[in-house]
């Protein structure tokens, strides 16, 4: 493979981080399928995908060694220009795209490298087996809760801060966001601050992670007039002491395709009565209905909302997020709610921590 004028104009748009990635990957249309199966070989144990490069610079195509193979069986020789052997009708994600389901859609076809590109320029690439989803949110956390439930726990440690597992409760949610690709995280902090604050003042990844103190108990929606800055169409709302392995992309999928102003996740709980219960009209009875059991959505402290909604928050204001929720739906905003599947513990009494932490010391298969 030559190192030609079509990937120097390609590489003039590639993101700094993709470059590396984009050179081992990238081929000329004028290079042969002979180059081609020698850089796929040089690709051992990476992704067995390259990128086809025009004259131009733009993107022609991919090629994979099944494309190379079907070329062969079709005629094609050694030498033969690789562009004949490319698939042209190739996946890519494009400027205004939501990017969360184009990762999505790629990854039901079995796509391991997906570009991303403007005018047919690659300006990007996402490696799917090391990057999970890019959802376009900043997220905001509560921490600032006393815990009083857990006591004596956390008479001297803030209930986020406290060990599950091999680390602390928050950190759990914080890994999953990051991995996720929330750029920003805004933790709000009240009870034992400082702890918090230093907690995550050395900490090292992707995600930016910023502390905002409380003046005094504003609620769950009402320490939202805290948050500044945030400049994406949506927002993550969550308490920050929930052990959940709620699927955040599938959440915001969710959200945006049910055109919500704020979507719940919410949690299935039942109720069984030990009794046979009454029908009764007046002091007639109807009849009886022996031990029923109910079913119900739980609201499960994680929140998807429209960050134009912080605007409704006032300032200084306690708001909880039950009273946020029903005024916005009595002003006709649209509420939506996200059925969790599997795992979801709120961490507020003695016997959940010691459930959460039998569960996560629970080896893995």
């Amino acid at each position: 493979m030559t190192y030609d004028r079509a990937i120097r104009r390609a590489m003039d748009r590639i993101a700094t981080e993709a470059a590396g990635l984009f050179l081992r990957h990238a081929i000329s249309e004028t290079d042969t399928v002979r180059d081609a199966l020698e850089a796929l070989n040089r690709l051992s144990g990476e992704a067995m995908t390259l990128f086809v490069i025009e004259k131009s610079g733009r993107l022609a195509g991919t090629l994979t060694d099944g494309d190379v193979r079907r070329g062969l069986l079709a005629g094609l020789g050694l030498d033969s220009d690789v562009a004949q052997a490319a698939h042209h009708d190739f996946m890519a994600a494009r400027s205004g795209d939501e990017l969360p389901s184009v990762m999505r859609a790629a990854r039901e076809k079995g796509i391991d490298l997906l570009p991303v590109a403007e005018d047919g320029f690659v300006t990007d690439i996402i490696d799917l087996r090391r990057t999970r989803t890019k959802l376009p949110i900043q997220a905001v956390l509560m921490a600032g809760g006393r815990g009083e439930r857990l006591r004596p726990l956390t008479l001297d440690t803030p209930k986020p801060l406290l060990k599950v597992g091999e680390k602390a409760i928050i950190d759990y949610n914080v890994d999953e966001l990051e991995a996720c690709g929330v750029g920003r995280i805004i933790v709000t902090v009240n009870y034992l601050a400082d702890q918090i604050v230093d907690h995550f003042a050395g900490r090292k990844g992707k995600t930016r992670v910023e502390c905002i103190r409380e003046p005094k108990r504003l609620g769950t929606m009402g320490s939202l007039s805290l948050a500044e800055g945030i400049d994406t169409r949506d927002v993550l709302v969550m308490n920050s002491d929930l052990l959940t392995n709620l699927d955040f992309e599938a959440m915001y999928l969710h959200h945006i395709g049910n055109g919500a102003d704020l979507t719940v996740a919410a949690v299935p709980y039942t109720v069984s009565v030990p009794f046979a219960i009454m029908n009764i009209e007046g002091d007639v009875v109807k009849g009886l209905r022996e031990k029923p059991t109910y079913n119900y959505f739980a609201n499960a402290g994680v929140y998807m909302m429209r960050t134009e909604l912080l605007r409704r928050i006032p300032a200084d204001t306690y708001v909880d997020a039950p009273d946020f929720i029903s005024s916005l739906i009595g002003e006709g905003g649209k509420v939506g709610y996200f059925p969790i599947e599997g795992t979801w513990i709120d961490i507020g009494s003695p016997d959940d921590f010691r459930y959460a932490n039998g569960l996560m010391s629970t080896p893995r298969r």
